[in-house]
Formats: structure tokens, sequence, C-alpha cells
């Protein structure tokens, strides 16, 4: 659940701390106080767009902070620690800062992360209803993303097999295409491939050449350099007078010496081995001063090898390497292509195969969705049945996706695949007996799609183990004892998870087990927003003002206080 939010410089939003519940929230207050902008504030935690224009005026940036509180076996938890994110107490704390140039700064439990991370972490959380998917509703593309939602544990090794040969077939059936191009295309293609081919093999490159003659080139370049400071050295070393001669002398008197004192017979001979190992690397040195050599043709042939090895760099790679890697990857694509006809023929068989592989595990799809479609019908209507609509039917139907002219032929008929399967959802409904089935969209009223909105989210509720649910406005569109039913629906979904609740329904408003006033108000000339959880005596004026619109009477009062009454005769049992 949401434990506690923490707003700052947002919107209208100076700041702002509001400790959270379980069970339902509900935030009521006039519009424009500033309810659906702590919403907002929500989803911007969890991973919504962000822009410059949520920080408030004059600030550099706002921020946002939310402690959530799950359950020790979430699924959430292991998603986090294979993020590297580390979880402890069974705590997460989500935070986003925005700046006013627009950018945004993510962290969870501390950790840096991505706009992704934060929204894929977040979706685990808390799930926000509003508006837009009521128009979801009414879309029939999204359909089948709210039956497979249901049926989500049942799908998962199904579509994850179905996925793997889907994406195999796809890149088959890619590869076919592309060999399949017209001869002219082929034919430039060929010519190309040859070219550089050749251009590549005669210039017989070996590994690790450009690095091996630019090492070569830079000594010969510095060769009089080389030669000087080599035959310094070795003079510093051999001759007369000079150090080998110097450290000779030294090691024979301490000869001497320790055949008076024994005790310096290790010095003696750690000198001595100093004197022979300087001695060795002296002729060394004298070796390669004789060895030191300007060769201008061999400087020249360098020079004129590495420019052709440059141009070949521009062309097909940043070294040597990467250059023979490429004429390697186009002399199989040359093969390929010389041999189209052969690779087609070998390439159509595969991709035919895994059209017939994937159609078995559409079909496979097809079948759990239309077992999990039954259910769902059936655990729909009780909840119409609920919220007074009793006599709508719904139907959710599964068809083939209609096949193109490119689509497979499978057992004799054209199947189409998408990424999701072979089926299209949409979902049909009759609100009167007698009238025939309808598309959803060109069916339900404002007031029956959030019906039907709500029935959903009661039912994918126990499937999604969602730790927090928000309605914002949810219940547009309904009055009476729809709305009483509503109201009882939504505390019923609170009863499994936390539940807030943005509201004008005073029904709703009376079943909260925290009742949240939202106003705002001025102060030296900027609007602020304040939160004030409401006593009893407070919420029978608020719900009064939510009865009456306008001017709250003794009678109204009355009307609030016996809503307050029902909603806890109501809330009793549980």
């Amino acid at each position: 659940m949401l434990v506690e939010l923490s707003i700052k410089h947002f919107a209208i939003i100076d700041e702002l701390t509001i400790p959270f519940e379980k069970g339902l929230t509900v935030l009521t207050g006039e519009t424009g106080a500033g309810k659906s902008i702590i919403i907002d504030a929500i989803g911007l935690l969890l991973g919504g767009r962000g822009s410059a224009e949520f920080v408030r005026h004059g600030e550099k940036r706002a921020e946002i902070e939310g402690l959530f509180s799950i359950e020790n076996h979430h699924p959430v938890i292991r998603k986090a620690q294979e993020l590297g994110i580390d979880v402890q107490d069974d705590m997460f704390v989500l935070r986003r800062d925005i700046t006013a140039q627009g950018k945004s700064i993510c962290r969870i439990n501390g950790k840096l992360v991505t706009l992704g991370i934060l929204r894929e972490i977040g979706g685990g959380l808390v799930d926000i209803h509003g508006q837009h998917e009521h128009q979801a509703l009414l879309q029939a593309e999204h359909h089948l993303g709210m039956l497979d939602s249901y049926a989500k544990s049942d799908l998962a090794q199904a579509k994850a097999e179905y996925k793997s040969i889907f994406e195999r077939a796809s890149a088959l059936e890619k590869q076919v295409k592309h060999l399949s191009h017209n001869e002219q295309e082929m034919a430039q293609r060929i010519d190309l491939l040859t070219y550089q081919l050749k251009e590549i093999n005669e210039a017989k490159l070996e590994p690790e050449e450009d690095r091996l003659l630019t090492e070569e080139r830079f000594k010969l370049a510095n060769s009089e350099k080389l030669f000087q400071s080599l035959n310094d050295s070795y003079g510093n070393l051999y001759g007369d007078g000079k150090g080998l001669d110097y450290l000779m002398n030294a090691m024979m008197h301490l000869e001497e010496a320790a055949s008076v004192d024994k005790n310096l017979a290790p010095l003696h001979e750690s000198i001595s081995n100093c004197y022979y190992l300087i001695e060795e690397s002296t002729f060394t040195i004298r070796d390669q001063v004789d060895g030191v050599e300007f060769d201008p043709n061999r400087l020249d042939f360098i020079e004129s090898r590495l420019n052709d090895i440059q141009r070949l760099k521009r062309k097909y790679g940043e070294n040597v390497e990467d250059i023979l890697e490429y004429a390697s990857k186009i002399e199989e694509e040359l093969d390929t292509i010389l041999h189209k006809d052969d690779r087609v023929l070998q390439l159509q068989q595969e991709l035919d195969t895994a059209w017939h592989d994937l159609y078995v595990e559409g079909k496979a799809i097809t079948d759990i969705r239309k077992k999990a479609a039954k259910h769902l019908t059936k655990a729909i209507h009780k909840q119409l049945k609920a919220l007074y609509m009793e006599k709508t039917v719904m139907d959710i139907r599964i068809e083939p996706k209609p096949p193109t002219k490119s689509s497979p032929t499978i057992d004799g008929k054209q199947v189409a695949f998408g990424p999701e399967g072979m089926d299209q959802v949409e979902f049909y409904l009759s609100t009167n007996p007698g009238e025939p089935m309808k598309p959803l969209s060109k069916t339900a009223s404002g007031g029956e799609i959030s019906r039907i909105m709500l029935a959903l989210k009661s039912i994918f509720q126990t499937h999604q183990q969602i730790t927090s649910v928000i309605f914002d406005e949810v219940d547009t569109g309904v009055s009476g004892r729809v709305a009483q039913a509503i109201a009882e629906r939504i505390h019923a979904i609170a009863m499994g998870s936390q539940v807030l609740c943005i509201t004008h329904l005073p029904q709703v408003a009376a079943m909260a087990d925290t009742h949240l006033y939202i106003a705002k108000h001025e102060k030296e000339d900027r609007v602020h927003t304040s939160v004030t959880p409401l006593e009893l005596d407070e919420k029978v004026d608020e719900i009064a003002r939510m009865i009456s619109g306008v001017e709250v009477t003794d009678l109204t009062k009355q009307h609030a206080r016996e809503l307050l009454d029902l909603a806890e005769q109501l809330k009793e049992p549980h």
C-alpha cells in the first residue's frame, strides 16, 4: 500500500505530505482544488510522462516521493532484485525529480534508475484508473489485452513459446523476402560485393598489420636518435675508466675485504652478480647498436602500405580485424546470393515448418482465451448484477485475425499471425432483453461504461496482485441507487487492497474509511493546496455540500448523516 506521499513544487502544490491508510480513502473538494493534481503526481511517481510544465512557477524542480509497503512474497520484490535494487523490510521508496528544463531524475530505494525501470516497478505497485481507461474500453484493439490480463497465469507459458517461434518465423520471412528481390537489385548487389571482396583480398592483409607497421615506421623514422642513444649508453658502460671498469674495481676491493671479514662475502657476491648482469647487458646494447640502420626504401614502403590500409579502414572498419571480419561477412552473403535459389528453397522449407509450429501454439493460446472468456463473462455478469445491470448480457467474441495477401497458408487456408497470437477480441453488449448483441463502443452509455469498467477492476484486482488501486472520477454519469451500488463495489475492492478514490458522489464519500478534503487558498499572491483529514462532523458537512452543490441546509446535513449511517451498516458484516 501507499503509506506516505510527499510533493514539493508541483503545479499549484508548494509543499505537501499526505499519509495514507488501509481501506478506502476518498479525496473530495471543489473543482480545481488540486485533487487530480495529486493523482497526476502519483502517476509521475510511477513512471508517467513528465514535462517542465509540472514544475511550480519560479522553482527549479518538482520533487515527488512515495513510501510503499508490500507483502513479503509480492512479485515486484523479485523483479526489483533482478534489477539490482536492494529491498529491505518489504518497503519501496520511489522518488522522481523533474527539473525546470524537463529532465527527470528517478530513484528507487536510493538507487538511480531509468524511467523505464521506474515504470516497471511502479506498475506492480499501483493501478491508476481514470477517464482514459473508459476510452480504452470503447476501443476494440484494447480488448485482447484485457482478456489476456485476466488469463495471465494460464497464458504465460503458451505465449512465451509462441513469441519465440513468431520471432524466428518473422526473421526467416524477412530473409526469404530479401533474397526474392528483383533480379536487377540482386545483380547490383553482386557487383558491389564482388568489387569490395576483391579490393580487400588484393590487399592481402595480416592480423594486426596496421599496428605492427605503425610501430616499425616510428622506429625507422627515429633511427638516428635510437643509434645515438644506444651508442652513448654503451660508451658510458664499456672502456677504460667507464662504468664497468669502476664496477670491476669495486668488486675486486670487496673481494679483498671479504678475505678479512667473512661477513662481507654476501655483499661481494651481490656486487659480482650485478657486474656480470650489466656486462651481459652492455654486450646486448653493442649488438643493438650494430643492428640499427636507416632504410629509406623500407620507410617508403611502410608509408604506402599504411595509406592503403587507411583507405580500406574508411570503407570497411576501424582496424584490420574489422576489415577482415567484414570480408568474411560479405563473402558469405555473396555465396548466398549466387546460390539464392537453393537458399530460398531451404529457407522456405524452414519457414513453412515454423508457420506450422506457430499455428499449433496459436491454437493453444486461442483455446486458453476461449476458456478464460467464458469465466470472465460469467464473473462480469455477476458484478453487473450487483451494479443494477442484471438485464445486461455481455459476450467476449474471439475471432481469427483477418488474413492479408502475404499471410501463409496452413492446411489449405490463410492464417494471419500477430505478436500476440492469431486472435482478435471484441466485447459485445446487449443492455435490454430482445436487443441484438452489438459492439460495446456502439451500445453502452457513459454510466454503463463506468459500471462495466468497475466490474472489470473488481475482477482483475484479485488477479493482478496490485497493492493500491486509484480511481480518478470513475463514477461519472451515474446517480441514485446505481451510485450507491458503485460505492459498495469500490469499498469491496478496498477490502482486498488499498483504494484511493477521487469522487463527486456523496454515496462513495460516505463509504470511505478515510476522507481527505482538498482545498486551495491564496497566500502572498500565490495559490496553495492543502489536504485535511475529516472527522465525523466535518464529513457530514462535506457530504452535505456534495449533495446540495451550493447551500448546505439542515435537511442536506440530515441526509448526509443518513448516508454515513447506511455506510456503517453496510460495512459492519465485513
